[in-house]
């Protein structure tokens, strides 16, 4: 039980205001014991010095009457000559309890005295009060108990039940405050639990009063958002990589069954080149899916300085089955990594190779970024589909009947690169062919 109420915010809010509110009644009743008590010996002090000075008055007057009617624990009068003349009945023929006096120039003295065995063993407050005569001084003694720390046990019954009270309400208070608090929190690992794979409302609910709670319920349903975007990623990943990976295995399948068939027959080097051919291309997907499962994992890049135009002016003079015409401008340094780079400009020209009719322009300028943009002469890309193109093992219906062997991977690689330098690659308008712009960060001196 105590493991579990360790565990729970409920219980633990509602345990740390409960010890709070019972230390603050402990000071408050601390606090207030003490003023009271200092209250009430001030005013046991003024009664018994009161009775005092009445009896004072009534030895002045000669009119000193029995001592019977005062609630005190005892009263000595004390003659000039030192012997006790009255007393109340309970100090009736005992001697004179103390032999305080006041000050020669005081008529009146108040002491806490715990030396008087005839009264108890209590202490006692003891007024003296000195009366002025012709024939000498009397004293008059009123004696009565202090009063003790608690001033009375019904203020410490009051104060105890006063403090359970308060102790219990601030339990059941907050206890209910958090529970109310915690309802959304609740609702929302209800709704988390719930959610199961391939669930279209991956979503948990929003509370509107709860700011915390509603900005903890937002950023929830963010990151599901994210996560129901890479899930049907991985759906058509998987999709289409099963897919494209089948294709050349069922290829070197079909070529290898037909072989069999007629071994006589067959020309066997034709067979050879023709399965070669399947597993190059089988070779290519899975080189690019390791690429793309590297970038995705952020691989650690080796960062340098790279200048764009010497880098494109050396992957541009490669031989290719297509004129490339290049414009560029010197001195365009961004930080990256060098392979990487190429790899980037390499799969924007193959594909650019892929669709152009006859020429390849590619152009390098500096503004407030270094933007390289590689143009073909072939019949462009519809606006509909230039983020498609992005997407994994995409080749668009042009494209498939144009080349059969790309993997569809060049340009995700291409855009991850992009992006792991914090650039972007966009294809953009252009009146002919597909216009691909990759801006990057300008390298800072």
């Amino acid at each position: 039980m105590i493991e579990r109420l360790g565990r729970s915010i409920r219980a633990r809010l509602a345990l740390f205001a409960s010890v709070a509110m019972a230390l603050l009644c402990l000071v408050a009743g601390s606090f207030f014991l003490w003023v009271g008590h200092n209250t009430a010996v001030d005013i046991r002090t003024r009664e018994v010095t009161t009775a005092a000075l009445h009896v004072g008055h009534d030895i002045q007057r000669n009119h000193l009457h029995a001592l019977t009617n005062f609630d005190l624990k005892g009263i000595q009068v004390i003659d000039p000559t030192g012997h006790v003349v009255a007393s109340t009945p309970n100090l009736e023929g005992m001697p004179r309890l103390t032999a305080v006096v006041p000050d020669p120039n005081s008529p009146s003295r108040t002491d806490e005295l715990c030396e008087l065995p005839q009264l108890g063993e209590d202490c006692h407050i003891t007024a003296a009060v000195r009366v002025y005569d012709e024939a000498g001084d009397w004293l008059v003694y009123a004696y009565d108990s202090t009063v003790p720390w608690y001033i009375h046990p019904s203020v410490i019954a009051v104060l105890v039940v006063l403090t359970v009270l308060l102790v219990a309400f601030t339990w059941f208070g907050v206890s209910k405050v958090v529970a109310r608090t915690l309802v959304p929190v609740n609702q929302i690992t209800k709704r988390l639990n719930e959610i199961g794979y391939g669930d279209e409302t991956m979503r948990v609910p929003v509370p509107e009063n709860a700011e915390e709670i509603k900005a903890l319920a937002e950023a929830a349903n963010h990151t599901l958002a994210r996560l129901d975007v890479a899930m049907e990623q991985q759906r058509r990943f998987a999709s289409d990589a099963s897919h494209d990976l089948r294709s050349p295995i069922t290829a070197m399948r079909a070529e290898l069954e037909a072989a069999m068939l007629a071994p006589e027959e067959t020309d066997w080097c034709e067979a050879g080149g023709k399965l070669m051919a399947s597993l190059d291309r089988l070779q290519n997907i899975v080189a690019d899916l390791l690429t793309l499962a590297k970038l995705e994992a952020g691989a650690p890049s080796r960062l340098e300085s790279v200048d764009l135009a010497e880098l494109v002016a050396a992957e541009t003079t490669r031989p290719r089955s297509k004129k490339i015409v290049t414009a560029l401008q010197p001195g365009v340094v961004v930080t990256g990594d060098r392979l990487k780079l190429a790899r980037l400009l390499t799969n924007l020209l193959d594909n650019a190779e892929r669709h152009a009719e006859s020429t390849i322009i590619v152009t390098l300028r500096r503004n407030e970024q270094a933007v390289l943009e590689v143009l073909d002469d072939g019949a462009g890309i519809a606006p509909d589909q230039r983020e498609v193109v992005f997407r994994r093992f995409t080749r668009l219906d042009a494209s498939r009947s144009r080349d059969a062997g790309g993997t569809g991977l060049g340009l995700p690689i291409a855009r991850e690169i992009a992006q792991a330098h914090s650039g972007t690659l966009r294809i953009e308008d252009s009146d002919t062919g597909a216009r691909f712009v990759l801006r990057l960060p300008i390298r800072k001196e």
